[in-house]
């Protein structure tokens, strides 16, 4: 059914080009072509594919129905590392609680959060995951916070495209709402938010520090840095706080290896 959209509708191009959707592992690329469809109903454009099973496909262009120049346009990527490598906030829809913690939103909540942040000037992603098993705990640690759709618990099991038709007519009301007060106001040079890229690079010279300095003591790390990396996220780093942070470990790294802890890291 095509449904007709009101000539009065106005989207800020500028905010609506921050948004993307990131579609990560799609097994069935009819679900592509849907999701692009879903995409440009709601006046957004950019879309995303990491590692897709079977793309491209005659199926995903049958299922955009006109949706072909979101198609055409979407790069492929191999890693969601790489597609969201330029964010400054990266939202995960899961359906299911994981053992990586993150704060949960419902797609309301997420959409004018994700519209806040884009109308500020900083680059938004909606992450799904695939079909069967969605986003693995891997992937959901590059997120900052989770969405979930609050689905019939007695049957909950939603279509992807359907779940990025929700995500995308939320988002177009925000977008039609226009950003809060609180999430608009100009940023400060000094303030500017750190990319997803920038942040992930923290975090692994993070790890060689703590590994420098045996901080784990033998223990496995992976809850560790979990919880630094939820601590982290709370605090929403700017570029400038990420530079001071590196500083940081830089020199204890530099004092582990004077004092012959074999530090390993890189400001690279």
């Amino acid at each position: 059914m095509n449904t007709p959209v009101s000539p009065t509708d106005s989207l800020s191009p500028a905010t609506a080009a921050r948004l993307r959707v990131v579609l990560v592992g799609t097994q069935h690329p009819g679900n592509i072509g849907a999701a692009a469809r879903a995409l440009k109903t709601m006046g957004l454009a950019r879309l995303v594919l990491v590692a897709p099973e079977d793309y491209p496909a005659e199926e995903a262009y049958r299922r955009a129905a006109g949706a072909d120049d979101l198609l055409g346009d979407a790069p492929v990527v191999a890693t969601l590392a790489e597609a969201v490598a330029d964010c400054h906030l990266v939202l995960g829809c899961t359906a299911r609680s994981r053992r990586v913690q993150l704060e949960e939103h419902a797609p309301r909540q997420a959409a004018a959060l994700a519209v806040g942040r884009a109308t500020a000037g900083g680059e938004v992603a909606l992450v799904f995951g695939r079909e069967r098993t969605g986003l693995s705990n891997e992937e959901l640690q590059l997120c900052h916070a989770a969405v979930h759709i609050p689905a019939n618990p007695e049957y909950s099991s939603l279509n992807l495209a359907a779940a990025v038709q929700v995500l995308a007519y939320e988002m177009r009301l925000a977008l039609l709402e226009g950003a809060t007060a609180t999430t608009a106001e100009p940023v400060h040079p000094d303030e500017t938010p750190a990319s997803h890229a920038h942040v992930e690079g923290f975090f692994a010279q993070l790890g060689d520090t703590l590994d420098a300095i045996d901080f784990h003591k033998g223990r496995t790390p992976d809850s560790a840095m979990r919880k630094l990396r939820r601590l982290f996220a709370k605090a929403d780093l700017t570029e400038q706080e990420v530079r001071l942070l590196r500083g940081i470990l830089a020199d204890a790294q530099r004092m582990a290896r004077l004092a012959g802890q074999g530090g390993t890291g890189s400001l690279s």
